[in-house]
């Protein structure tokens, strides 16, 4: 294993995340009303008219990505418990200028909410499009730049998943931080959102060390990290990188430059466990990582994997979520069930992942386990949280 991860590093090209590179892009937010805006008035005792926005027409993996969007919301669907929804689904090709036709199309056709796109672009461009309507757009982005008016986000986000981890750490001594992230515009995010919640959390920031995207920037960062954590007296490192960037290498040569995790807590904002042959590289032992609701995630896949024959996308689950919370609050049998105010409600909502809520700010909390990995398996430590006001939030 070890032998091909050292393949790996010689011809290596540095990648962005693979689950944020489709879904950030440089978009500024669009400022239009505000979350507490009223938005369209529903007859909650009719069908409720849904536009589901998905990249189909796109490209062979958007066309697999927009059937599993479509299938986990018909999924949703199924639990409703006598809420009607009628879910009109159309095609963006995962492009900015079609997904903002398909929006105001779906609204001069009646669609009370929607949900998507997927990119943060086309997500943007959707919530410019109907603004004027009034009507909210719950994006399958997890973009926190567009996220504001009645665009909401429903993709994880770094904030949440940094906020997790750094409340974590600083409960268990690791309270003094190093922060090692890329210079494109994900590991900037990253890094943004790992040093606020640094802040908000009452650690301390002992450094950031940044590489270019590069296998000779990422070797160059090494001694400047290990420079940075014995200068500081930093007791954990935290990681913006994933195991389709540069995450291999650094397991790799941190822990051959004396970087030891008995001694410095690595940490990871991204998913330590996918793929699978991540959980053997000898830098990631021991260290701590966020990963969504195992019970919930798993009984999604399951359910999925029954009524469609396949696994769910790693994506599918932002549909479910979005149903669900729609069914939830149309459920209440208010008229103005589906305004930013309601769909900001504090309780949150039970979604494929687990518990989730929307915020004022456009962009949503998600309850997150905290993972290790022992022996190149994954051991959750602390479970994600069942209710919002607990540990994690």
């Amino acid at each position: 294993m070890i032998a091909c991860f050292r393949a790996f590093r010689k011809k290596m090209h540095l990648l962005l995340l693979p689950l944020f590179a489709v879904l950030l892009a440089a978009c500024q937010p669009v400022a239009i009303g505000g979350a507490n805006s009223g938005g369209p008035r529903i007859d909650p005792s009719a069908p409720v008219p849904v536009a589901l926005l998905v990249p189909r027409g796109g490209s062979a993996s958007d066309e697999l990505l927009a059937k599993n969007l479509e299938n986990a919301a018909r999924l949703a669907m199924r639990d409703l418990g006598g809420v009607e929804i009628d879910l009109r689904v159309y095609g963006t090709a995962g492009n900015a200028s079609k997904a903002a036709a398909a929006a105001s199309q779906a609204v001069n056709e009646g669609a009370k909410i929607i949900l998507g796109p997927v990119y943060g672009e086309a997500a943007n461009a959707a919530g410019v499009a109907v603004a004027s309507s009034g009507v909210n757009v719950i994006s399958f982005s997890n973009n926190p730049t567009i996220a504001g008016g009645n665009v909401f986000v429903l993709g994880p986000t770094f904030a949440n998943t940094a906020n997790r981890l750094v409340s974590f750490a600083k409960r268990n001594g690791k309270d003094k931080m190093v922060v090692l992230h890329g210079q494109d515009l994900a590991g900037q995010l990253g890094r943004d959102a790992i040093v606020q919640a640094i802040s908000a959390n009452g650690a301390t920031l002992a450094g950031t060390v940044d590489y270019a995207l590069s296998q000779e920037s990422v070797v160059a960062a090494v001694p400047r990290v290990k420079a940075t954590i014995e200068g500081s007296g930093a007791n954990a490192l935290f990681l913006t990188t994933s195991s389709a960037s540069a995450l291999p290498l650094f397991a790799e040569l941190l822990p051959e430059a004396g970087i030891q995790s008995a001694t410095t807590q690595y940490v990871g904002l991204t998913r330590w466990d996918i793929p699978q042959q991540t959980l053997a590289l000898p830098g990631v032992q021991g260290g701590w990582f966020a990963l969504p609701d195992t019970a919930a995630s798993g009984a999604f896949s399951n359910r999925y994997k029954a009524a469609y024959g396949s696994d769910p996308h790693p994506l599918a689950g932002l549909a479910f979520d979005g149903i669900a919370a729609i069914g939830s609050l149309v459920k209440s049998g208010k008229s103005n069930a589906l305004s930013g105010a309601a769909l900001t409600q504090g309780a949150g909502f039970q979604g494929a992942s687990g518990i989730f809520r929307l915020r004022r700010d456009g962009t949503n909390e998600r309850a997150l386990a905290v993972a290790t990995i022992r022996n190149n398996r994954v051991v959750v430590l602390d479970p994600a949280p069942r209710g919002f006001g607990g540990a994690g939030f």
